[in-house]
């Protein structure tokens, strides 16, 4: 008798032909800026861990606190009898950080995205979406079932075009949501949020901005993208991650009290999915305070992103259209590409390679993110060994 899924080991051989095919690398012990891989040390520039704070000792003792006194888990979803105080004083100390009335956790950055698209919008309405937005900004367009027009990336003229196409459904009572990434994942640029806000409320458009790469990384104390443009009040719905420059786990929305309480009856991962653990919520909490009180984490963070950035362009690497630390660098074949990561590897440098579907054929990369807990004597050893794989495979 056949087997089911003896497809999915067809797909699995084509990969491994392409040379595309890779297990996770498996990390031994903490996440530090150079930490241990399949048991090798390395300088790891593939981590979201942005300020390092996944290894606050202050951050260490709240979840440690919090475990004994409020145990290890939840017990139940938001809705039904796990909502903790800590999950509301964390809501409360969000919205007041993001200048908005109200907040809502969700179980990570991805539910957020695709919970919260999908309950407030559904099939008789529009998304106007740019074409590199985040996989789970695209599954909740697809769950909401409403209709989707793609605007090509950050050109504001073709999400104009795509409003006035938009202007006879509205007329009948569609309601329209134009959504951008502050920063996008695969190339570290800035979305123009300020132009993108400026054009949908012309229209009467609601606007949605994915700050998960933003949060903690720009604007004042990492306040985020809208702060970044100085444009409080003008962005309807703020989503954001726990999970990346706060270190541990988890996403959020931030908008409007009307917004969160519809959320809280309607977004399905908030109805159907447990809420975090107490100690996942208190290190949570430690982090938005060190945000205000430690500013040099992001001074550091940027400081190490300029050194890194600099010296990949000095030595001849196309790191594309990045203006954050995530700097790609470009090299525009699937085998080449999982080379270079592979041969880095080698000589102590881990940063994961990315091809299709993660990118587009054609603009595979090797994705670096440089972090605040990065020396520069780390840095200056990664771009030693970037010049000597970089040359011998001909890169530059």
């Amino acid at each position: 008798m056949g087997y089911a899924l003896d497809y999915l080991a067809k797909e699995i051989d084509k990969m491994k032909e392409q040379k595309l095919f890779r297990y996770p690398r498996v990390l031994h012990g903490r996440q530090l800026a150079k930490c241990v891989y399949d048991g090798k040390e390395l300088v790891n520039l593939s981590s979201n861990n942005y300020l390092g704070f996944a290894n606050h000792p202050r951050m260490i003792a709240a979840a440690e606190k919090a475990v004994r006194e409020l145990g290890a888990g939840s017990g139940a979803v938001r809705t039904i009898a796990g909502t903790m105080e800590g999950h509301t004083e964390l809501e409360r100390k969000i919205a007041k950080f993001k200048h908005t009335e109200a907040a809502l956790v969700f179980q990570s950055g991805f539910t957020a995205n695709s919970g919260t698209v999908s309950a407030v919008l559904g099939k008789n309405d529009i998304i106007i979406s740019d074409e590199l937005n985040h996989a789970s900004i695209i599954d909740g367009c697809r769950l909401s079932r409403a209709e989707i027009k793609v605007f090509r990336h950050a050109d504001m003229q073709h999400l104009r075009e795509r409003l006035e196409e938009s202007k006879e459904a509205m007329a009948k009572g569609a309601h329209v949501l134009v959504i951008t990434d502050g920063v996008f994942s695969m190339d570290g640029d800035i979305g123009k949020l300020d132009e993108m806000c400026k054009i949908a409320k012309e229209y009467g458009a609601i606007t949605m901005v994915d700050d998960a790469h933003a949060s903690g990384v720009l604007g004042r104390n990492g306040r985020g993208t809208v702060d970044h443009f100085n444009i409080h009040g003008q962005v309807d719905i703020q989503v954001g991650t726990l999970s990346k420059a706060i270190g541990v786990l988890g996403g959020y929305v931030a908008g409007s009290q009307t917004l969160i309480d519809y959320l809280i009856m309607r977004a399905r991962p908030i109805l159907f999915s447990t809420s975090h653990p107490p100690a996942v919520t208190a290190a949570c909490l430690e982090a938005f305070d060190l945000l205000e009180q430690e500013p040099w984490h992001m001074e550091k963070l940027w400081s190490n992103t300029k050194f890194f950035k600099e010296g990949l362009n000095r030595l001849g690497f196309d790191t594309g259209m990045s203006q954050t630390p995530i700097t790609p660098v470009m090299v525009g074949d699937g085998a080449k590409t999982m080379k270079l990561s592979d041969r880095l590897f080698e000589e102590g440098v881990f940063v994961v390679g990315l091809a299709f579907p993660t990118v587009p054929v054609g603009k595979e990369r090797v994705r670096t993110i440089v972090t605040a807990a990065h020396t520069q004597i780390d840095l200056e050893f990664a771009l030693d060994k970037f010049e000597k794989v970089g040359k011998e495979l001909g890169l530059i």
